[in-house]
């Protein structure tokens, strides 16, 4: 009798907490954005990002939830794209690269050797973010924060100290990237284009054996370890996107909405002075790792921001708008002296 009456108990207990939860039971969120990204699980990156889903979860009691989708489960940018077309997920932490597909004007940044100091991109970038954020609205796209690689340095698995040397690498460009692609064309170099994911597996079978990468970025990719050298002249300059659907991000009460920018702003802003402190980080681990620094002679850089002036022709108008180059470079020239060298 007591084993049946046991059985009767434990049946009761499971049909009552299948019903829906009580009074202080958890509820259902509300609001949930399932988002996507390529940022390695455990970086500076994914790290912030979790800290600034964790606080708006808190501040709006749970009626913002958020489902993480971290190091490229959901595909490349062009996937993640897709996907939030579909509706299959609400946002998406995107590079450069990916996401100028939809808003060509937002790949201004990344022209080579434009950039030398922090203090210039920073200039630059708060001047023209209420321009991107408009732009991206116009796609039907929130620009929720805009994210930091670094300065991009050119490693490969050969000294590269010179025009002729890089022309015979084997080098690869980002997919879906038409500026650093024409440049290299222009210098003589023939890029292989592949995506971010892709980029190991093709310097450990040998079809590239020159990329493109901040330090930081090269550790968390692993790409350091197939790597033997860096020129420490900046090739440019690399950055991402968080990007919400204008859809879903609308349907959220005012008071919502302003959580979400301001826990964006407080965590973001944040993220990048750890990714500027990671990127010097990194660097003294290279250096620890035999990973060697190449310096080019001031004719080559002279020569290759002379050919970039020359591809900026064919991309004005068509990689980005004249306007927002227009814009750019004239904060550029307002920026204050320069306080922070790139160069390493």
């Amino acid at each position: 009798m007591n084993k049946i009456f046991k059985a009767i108990s434990v049946f009761l207990v499971i049909v009552l907490m299948s019903i829906a939860p009580w009074g202080s039971e958890v509820q259902a969120a509300k609001y949930q954005f399932k988002i996507a990204s390529l940022v390695p699980d455990g970086s500076v990156w994914s790290q912030y990002f979790n800290d600034f889903t964790r606080e708006v979860t808190e501040k709006t009691k749970g009626d913002i939830s958020f489902k993480i989708y971290p190091g490229g489960v959901m595909g490349d940018d062009r996937a993640m794209s897709r996907k939030m077309r579909i509706g299959q997920i609400q946002g998406g932490g995107f590079t450069m690269t990916g996401i100028s597909e939809l808003v060509p004007d937002f790949r201004v940044l990344s022209i080579p050797f434009l950039f030398k100091s922090y203090d210039e991109i920073d200039h630059v970038i708060h001047g023209l973010f209420p321009r991107f954020q408009e732009a991206f609205e116009q796609k039907g796209l929130i620009l929720l924060a805009m994210t930091e690689v670094g300065f991009l340095y050119t490693m490969s698995q050969e000294p590269l100290g010179s025009l002729d040397q890089l022309r015979q690498s084997k080098a690869w460009a980002p997919e879906s990237d038409p500026i650093s692609r024409m440049f290299l064309e222009d210098i003589g170099v023939t890029p292989i284009p592949l995506s971010i994911p892709d980029v190991l597996p093709a310097l450990q079978t040998g079809l590239v054996n020159t990329v493109f990468n901040s330090f930081y970025g090269s550790v968390v990719l692993q790409w350091f370890t197939k790597i033997h050298y860096y020129t420490d002249s900046p090739f440019g300059y690399a950055y991402g996107a968080l990007v919400l659907s204008k859809k879903d991000f609308d349907q959220l009460p005012e008071t919502y909405a302003a959580v979400m920018k301001e826990s964006a702003q407080t965590h973001f802003s944040a993220m990048l002075k750890d990714t500027r402190r990671s990127n010097t980080q990194a660097l003294a681990s290279l250096l620890k790792n035999n990973i060697k620094p190449v310096s080019l002679p001031s004719d080559t850089l002279q020569s290759l921001e002379n050919q970039r002036t020359l591809t900026l022709k064919k991309l004005i108008g068509t990689a980005f708008s004249s306007k927002i180059y227009d814009q750019a470079m004239q904060l550029l020239k307002e920026t204050p002296p320069v306080a922070i060298e790139a160069k390493r």
